[in-house]
């Protein structure tokens, strides 16, 4: 396991400047809480809202966000959570359905791209989080749209690789999709094998 994959798989939640990194939208303050209501997995009502709230602010369009890698990384963990109790749990159910489309948009979203000239991806996934790429402490709603409007906001190294490292943790599910996969259920089975990522 290289030093990405080992920081895939044991990111923590505070570790992550939520309320310092760019989504659709604005900023990923709330994404916390939303992870929370998606592991409970308590209110189907609940969860439906928060895995909208949470992709519609990291993928537009085939446009990809700083909060995007990261956020990957915990819908990711919960997805692996749904695969292992889809059976026990409404909830869980309507969660691994929603992520099989939502990562193999992810998946398209990099590969449309990876053919073409792209710079090179930051060395780390967790270079994305250094000082000199987040935003301001405190929030601006003025200072965050003048922000936005500079056409160099991000470097190209550090743009990129919100798609690159997106699709590592995409591709990091395989183990998941390959139980989808071979499972009794035709339906998961046939959902499983139109991901890009086996």
């Amino acid at each position: 396991m290289n030093k990405n994959q080992e920081y895939i798989e044991n990111l923590k939640m505070e570790d992550v400047p939520w309320h310092r990194i760019t989504t659709t939208y604005g900023r990923a303050t709330d994404f916390p809480q939303y992870f929370k209501i998606m592991w409970d997995m308590e209110n189907i009502t609940d969860v439906k809202t928060a895995l909208c709230e949470v992709t519609n602010n990291i993928e537009h369009q085939s446009t990809l966000w700083h909060a995007t890698p990261f956020a990957m990384i915990f819908l990711k963990r919960i997805f692996e959570r749904a695969v292992s109790i889809i059976n026990q749990n409404e909830c869980a159910d309507y969660i691994v359905e929603y992520l099989l489309d939502f990562f193999e948009l992810i998946a398209e979203c990099f590969l449309d791209g990876d053919d073409m000239e792209h710079p090179q991806q930051l060395e780390h996934f967790s270079d994305m989080i250094k000082e000199k790429y987040l935003l301001s402490e405190e929030y601006d709603e003025e200072e965050d749209e003048i922000y936005y409007e500079d056409e160099e906001v991000f470097s190209e190294e550090l743009f990129y690789s919100f798609w690159y490292y997106s699709y590592q943790v995409a591709a990091a599910c395989r183990p998941m999709l390959k139980k989808l996969e071979n499972s009794s259920s035709q339906h998961w089975s046939l959902k499983a094998k139109e991901l890009h990522l086996l």
